[in-house]
């Protein structure tokens, strides 16, 4: 197996058990969750006060909030990459209407199954859960008004295969808004190379620097990060991977941790 698909395996299983756990945790309320639940919703932002927030699809997984810069209009096609439960997914509904169209796409068979639950309750008829990955799209070319996704990019061994898929489906003159981790300075390696951080947002993240070059190379113009915020990593969680001299050295390092909320034009 090679090392793309042991990652993506660890993401499967990590993500799965997140969408099992669900049912009756992980939600809103992550107090009853597992203790490795800390290394996902360390990065997550408030979503209650957005129009078409559905809680039951909140399992606290993204680092921003991408439907707000997105530029999304009534009757657009919107693409969810790692769509999970459906929370932008349902949040983007609102703002397309009746006349628009919502495809979420996830690798894990275990969140299209809660997804596709979530809006069985909400009887949306534009919507549709499709599983697959991201380096390869169940989409077909230009057909896409607007790209959206939240803190998975990052989890994708070929970043600049997946920003490629994303420039094939997109319209001319279209573009995405994605909100993702990426780094400033070095991670110690124990924490880099640990596949439950991996899963967690952290250790498959890019340098900025690197990230915004991946998106250009891509074919896409006018990119312009429209938020970004240090993401302060609590000591219970690097204490998983790290003992308390790395720590400490780690805080000293001048490292960081940043969600960045970017935009980008076919």
């Amino acid at each position: 197996m090679s090392s793309s698909e042991k990652i993506k395996k660890t993401i499967k299983q990590k993500y799965g058990q997140i969408a099992v756990q669900s049912s009756g945790c992980c939600g809103s309320d992550s107090t009853c969750c597992s203790p490795d639940s800390t290394a996902y919703s360390v990065f997550n932002d408030e979503y209650s006060h957005l129009p078409g927030y559905v809680a039951d699809a909140d399992l606290n997984l993204g680092c921003g909030l991408p439907t707000q810069h997105a530029g999304i209009r009534d009757g657009d096609t919107v693409v969810d990459l790692g769509s999970g439960a459906g929370n932008d997914v349902f949040v983007a509904r609102q703002l397309v209407g009746e006349k628009g169209r919502i495809i979420g796409i996830d690798m894990t068979p275990e969140m299209i199954a809660l997804a596709e639950q979530n809006n069985q309750k909400l009887g949306y008829k534009n919507i549709e859960f499709r599983l697959g990955e991201i380096e390869n799209l169940p989409i077909e070319n230009f057909t896409t008004d607007v790209v959206v996704s939240n803190c998975v990019l990052n989890l994708v061994p070929d970043k600049q295969r997946a920003f490629n898929e994303i420039f094939r489906i997109l319209k001319p003159g279209a573009h995405f808004c994605i909100s993702d981790v990426v780094l400033s300075g070095i991670l110690p390696e124990a924490l880099k190379n640990s596949a439950q951080a991996y899963a967690g947002c952290i250790a498959g993240a890019l340098q900025e620097e690197d990230y915004i070059t991946t998106i250009k190379k891509a074919g896409f113009s006018r990119v312009e990060i429209k938020q970004k915020k240090i993401i302060v990593l609590p000591d219970s969680l690097l204490a998983q991977y790290l003992p308390e001299k790395e720590i400490e050295a780690y805080r000293n390092a001048g490292s960081g941790i940043f969600s960045l909320t970017v935009i980008g034009y076919k």
